[in-house]
């Protein structure tokens, strides 16, 4: 996978094609090119599954999008093809789409921002499998409204995950943190508390580091903080790097470049109890099972605005 700021590819997912089909999407057409390409070929999904997917899935997976830089990852071929992580907005985007410019080291990203159904459907289009949000939005960069533990497990054993996930849930009950779980589509859980956007990376990545030091001294033999990977043995990895600013999480019903096209699915905690979860569930191949998980609302409890982490932190110094 290459990485890139520019946005300069040029790939066959931008060319004009003789079969050039369209959708409406709100007062917009998006124009879809090459809607037979294959996309999944283990699979035999084309990019007019994708499109027709994140066409569906809209009204669940843009308010979990919206005001937020993005990093796309697009596989112009599809799987098995070039892959690359897309930042910098290419110029030939519409003027319709909007764009966050943000500081990075030496200068500054102008990332796209997906706020409505056209957007998302035209980057359907650009073959963008996969969307990475950033944990705060693009009006307030260096203050997230998100804290996010990814639960990454060292084999394929998930029941290893469902309880860490328990374990940090009732842990995050303790500290007064509400919390919503996703299925990453890859290997593990995302466990998601939601911050009022008072304090900054250090503060937020610095808490998320003794919240999961403190779950991993109560289960030393099961969890690891270690970020060398020789270090963790067997034991499922805490990990909370994202919590840094510029890093980024995957979205909440975005597909994974992976067979079988998978999905990160947000779930509910009752559904930790399930013994066929896993973090694939849910996938492109079944679109109605998809949409049937969203329709159930699995954020339903959580509550809509974020929390300060003023009075979690002196919880958390107590149990110390």
């Amino acid at each position: 996978m290459n990485a890139t700021d520019s946005g300069t590819h040029a790939d066959p997912a931008e060319e004009t094609a003789t079969d050039t089909d369209t959708v409406r999407a709100g007062k917009r057409t998006v124009e879809i090119h090459r809607a037979d390409k294959v996309l999944f070929p283990d699979d035999g999904l084309t990019k007019a599954d994708v499109v027709g997917y994140y066409r569906r899935v809209a009204a669940s997976m843009l308010p979990q999008l919206r005001g937020r830089p993005l990093m796309l990852e697009r596989l112009p071929e599809g799987l098995g093809g070039p892959q690359f992580m897309q930042k910098d907005t290419p110029d030939h985007y519409p003027d319709w789409i909007r764009r966050a410019r943000v500081a990075k080291e030496g200068g500054s990203v102008t990332h796209t921002v997906c706020d409505d159904k056209a957007t998302l459907l035209f980057l359907a289009d650009q073959a963008c499998l996969t969307f990475h949000r950033w944990l705060s939005r693009a009006g307030r960069p260096g203050h997230p409204d998100r804290l996010v533990f990814d639960l990454d497990p060292p084999g394929p054993d998930f029941e290893a995950v469902r309880e860490a996930a328990r374990q940090l849930c009732a842990l995050l009950d303790e500290l007064g943190l509400p919390s919503f779980l996703m299925t990453t589509g890859s290997k593990g859980l995302h466990v998601t508390v939601p911050l009022d956007g008072t304090g900054d990376f250090d503060a937020v990545r610095g808490f998320a580091q003794e919240v999961a030091q403190v779950l991993a001294a109560r289960h030393p033999d099961r969890l690891t903080t270690a970020v060398r990977k020789k270090s963790r043995g067997d034991r499922l990895y805490l990990d909370v790097q994202r919590n840094a600013y510029a890093q980024t999480a995957v979205a909440p019903w975005s597909l994974r470049p992976r067979p079988g096209a998978p999905v990160a699915a947000p779930i509910s905690r009752k559904q930790l109890d399930d013994p066929r979860l896993t973090a694939q569930s849910w996938s492109l191949r079944d679109v109605a099972g998809v949409l049937e998980q969203a329709g159930s609302r699995p954020w339903a409890g959580v509550p809509a605005r974020g929390r300060s982490l003023h009075p979690a932190r002196r919880r958390l110094n107590a149990l110390r």
